[in-house]
């Protein structure tokens, strides 16, 4: 959960969210808002994310805000929930 959640916060490519959906949803304003354990158990979800999967939310009053500011300086909105995670994964990390 840990390293899954620093993936989607704190992996860029130049600058931007490594994984494409990710950028998609946060190019279009959405929060990281959270990660839900063996959520996709079927053979592909196993495969592709070891059963992961990660909810966006959209607030409709902070899409543009948050768009804006993903856009304009690369700042990812993101749920306690995963900013907990992520920062237990740096304090963790011998990456």
């Amino acid at each position: 959960m840990r390293l899954c959640a620093w993936y989607l916060y704190g992996e860029k490519h130049r600058g931007y969210a490594l994984n494409p959906v990710a950028n998609f949803h946060l190019q279009n304003g959405a929060v990281l808002w959270r990660l839900n354990w063996m959520a996709d158990t079927s053979p592909r979800g196993i495969g592709a994310s070891c059963g992961l999967m990660v909810n966006y939310r959209y607030f409709l009053e902070d899409t543009a805000s948050n768009s804006a500011a993903y856009l304009g300086t690369k700042q990812i909105k993101a749920s306690e929930q995963v900013l907990s995670l992520v920062s237990q994964f740096q304090q963790n990390s011998k990456l």
